[in-house]
């Protein structure tokens, strides 16, 4: 590779002593790097290079270009930590060691590794991204579990690293987006991993900062190798359109210059192009075929400042008639990253829709650059507020990382709590709260004060009493109903009663736990154990080994984990199970649950215990019958059964609320049967 062609396409502000810098980079790493090929058999370097150009694209700092040159240096290379800090300053380092993947973990040594590298001529190197899950030379040896802890582990370092510097997270997004542009040199099998990874992971991650240019590239080339004949269908449908669609364009955009000059509104009008993930997500989400796919056109209006934004928007309506419920304000309420714009959606001459956004140059630029628009220093200003404002958000969706040790529950928090949809809801005056889709009251209790989710007993949403289970929508107002005193239930972190949906809200429920008195959660464990050892027949479990073998000192312990929540009972089954499996001489001998009666009267109402309850004698529900609560004036709660002819010809269906048995009902040993088709993989299913 010419470092020239490289320094060609640096911005011009970058100055004498930037260009140095790069130039050392690069020569550093060529030299760590030679003889390494990548599976497409060009030079390792190559990879460092259009890393560094797509950084260039986004006109990032040059410690970042410097960065990404040497990124893998430390992991591939007998180069080390130390090494980096002496040539090229401790801040390059810490950008290096924030990429570096694999060499902080536990559990795996790449000692063998590099003095393999120190010793080979002509080495063949998997790059970061293929290896991990995926496989490659280090993992090669590891059974599929310990490859999927590593990779999870790799995926927590990754995301730990955004809350610490953001420059790390970017130089991350780019070096994907250059292995997802090379995939196709991978094996096969391997490559629907890495694409779903990146789906699931990158490209939200992309869209949180802000950095519009690496989203969309990166969600088309994970369809593309996910559903290859998907991709290959839209986008060959798309080039048979496009001469047609660019003169439709065309004429677009020379009717809205030609509105926007009578109007006085200096305007650069753009055609903006419709990608291939996007149209899948509408034929998906609207379950239509491409050609019932209408909305394949837009255009976008940069003009001077925000009074000529509305102005615009107010001659576009004007002169062709808006389509009802597709206008968006996003200049008066901005998205939660920060995302500012006007959209809209008319009926324009032809009869098909036409999709417009208006924005000024600043705001396209930070659409388009994210948080990296705040790196383009043309001008030598310092970071703005805003830039600050971007850093604390991102910081705040993470502030419960601290209290997650287990690199699974981190990974999925980071899925439900910062990558997910999101829905916009109102405090009673008025703030917006930003939640991922799914949330629930106790969510928004839990984001608005940690006092107030400890304390919530009912929620009011637009005036109504709703369910703790209640999905929160877009523009809900609520109302959290509290207690004077007491804390959360401990159904609410039952998954399957859906109670709470972020990982916040959990993190925030177990603290409060932990701060209880030792000896309440030890014998709330001991219970909690204890009740679901029975139900399950696990009677001989032996309670000393089942604590060691979780890395925990002894059963009080287990036991206080449980109480405290730190430790799901699920957990705990789970590893019963992979003891039963691995075990030749099975430890824990199955036994049916022997039949006890216990009180009849234990129901839970919310997700909570102690409420006033009594059953109605018009249908006398007995544990196991699908129950409803109907709210009463002074009585409490009644319990029908669902089906009672009372529940289902209420009319104030507003007062009818969840409830659920609760713990202390009956059991007995029953027969069950099941008929299936016999295939591999059945009794997983079953058990």
């Amino acid at each position: 590779m010419d470092i020239d062609a490289l320094l060609s396409k640096l911005p011009e502000y970058y100055t004498v002593v930037d260009r140095e810098l790069i130039t050392r980079a690069y020569k550093f790493a060529d030299k760590a790097h030679q003889g390494q090929k990548r599976l497409s058999g060009e030079p390792y370097i190559t990879h460092c290079v259009a890393v560094a150009e797509i950084l260039i694209d986004l006109q990032v700092p040059p410690e970042m270009i410097a960065a990404s040159l040497l990124h893998d240096t430390v992991e591939d290379t007998s180069v080390t930590l130390k090494d980096i800090e002496n040539k090229f300053g401790e801040d390059i380092a810490k950008l290096v060691d924030g990429v570096t993947k694999l060499t902080n973990l536990p559990r795996v040594s790449r000692a063998d590794q590099v003095s393999k590298k120190k010793n080979s001529k002509q080495a063949t190197v998997v790059d970061e991204d293929e290896d991990a899950e995926e496989g490659g030379n280090l993992l090669s040896n590891l059974n599929h579990s310990r490859r999927h802890d590593l990779a999870t582990e790799t995926l927590r370092k990754m995301l730990l690293a955004m809350g610490d510097d953001i420059r790390v997270i970017v130089i991350k997004l780019a070096d994907r987006l250059h292995n997802m542009r090379t995939l196709s040199h991978m094996p096969e099998k391997k490559r629907y991993s890495i694409a779903k990874e990146t789906l699931d992971i990158f490209a939200p991650l992309a869209n949180r900062l802000g950095i519009w240019q690496l989203k969309w590239e990166l969600e088309d080339l994970s369809l593309r190798y996910m559903k290859p004949e998907v991709y290959k269908d839209i986008a060959q449908k798309l080039s048979e359109r496009r001469q047609d669609r660019e003169a439709e364009i065309a004429q677009i955009i020379q009717d809205m210059n030609v509105l926007m000059t009578k109007g006085k509104i200096e305007a650069e009008i753009t055609g903006r192009p419709k990608h291939i993930y996007s149209i899948y997500r509408k034929m998906t989400d609207k379950g239509q075929p491409f050609e019932m796919v209408r909305d394949l056109r837009g255009v976008r209006l940069i003009v001077p400042d925000i009074p000529s934004c509305y102005a615009a928007l107010g001659l576009i309506h004007t002169n062709w008639r808006p389509v009802p419920n597709e206008f968006d304000d996003y200049i008066a309420a901005p998205k939660d990253n920060f995302y500012r714009s006007l959209h809209t959606a008319v009926i324009y001459n032809d009869g098909k829709p036409l999709e417009v956004q208006i924005r000024t140059p600043e705001m396209n630029q930070n659409a388009e650059f994210g948080i990296a628009a705040h790196w383009l220093y043309k001008e030598k200003k310092p970071f703005t507020d805003s830039y600050q404002q971007r850093v604390n958000w991102l910081r705040k969706l993470m502030d419960w990382k601290q209290d997650v040790d287990d690199a699974q529950e981190f990974v999925d928090g980071m899925k439900s709590d910062v990558f997910e949809d999101r829905v916009y809801v109102f405090t009673p005056r008025g703030d917006i709260i930003d939640l991922p889709r799914g949330s629930t009251p106790i969510d928004f209790a839990y984001h608005v004060h940690t006092e107030i989710g400890n304390r919530c007993r009912g929620a009011k949403v637009n005036g109504k009493l709703v369910s703790l289970d209640y999905h929160l929508q877009t523009g809900d107002q609520l109302e959290i109903l509290t207690s004077k005193h007491g804390g959360p239930s401990r159904d609410w972190l039952n998954l399957n009663l859906g109670l709470v949906k972020t990982q916040r809200a959990r993190s925030k429920i177990r603290q409060w736990f932990k701060k209880q008195d030792r000896e309440q959660n030890l014998t709330q464990g001991r219970d909690i154990i204890d009740k679901e050892l029975h139900r399950l027949g696990l009677d001989d479990v032996n309670i000393e080994d089942l604590a060691h073998s979780l890395d925990l000192k002894n059963e009080d312990e287990l036991y206080i984990a449980v109480g405290c929540g730190d430790l799901s009972i699920r957990k705990i089954i789970n590893r019963i199970n992979d003891v039963e499996k691995d075990s030749t001489d099975p430890l824990f001998q199955i036994h049916a649950p022997v039949a006890e009666r216990e009180d009849l009267d234990a129901v839970n109402v919310l997700g909570l215990k102690g409420i006033l309850t009594h059953f109605a004698r018009c249908c006398n529900p007995a544990p196991g019958d699908a129950i409803t609560g109907y709210i009463t004036r002074g009585r409490g709660v009644t319990i029908h059964r669902q089906d009672c002819p009372n529940i289902l010809t209420v009319k104030d269906k507003e007062r009818i609320i969840k409830v659920d048995w609760g713990e202390a009902h009956r059991t007995f040993p029953a027969s069950v049967q099941i008929k299936a088709y016999d295939r591999q993989g059945l009794m997983n299913d079953i058990s």
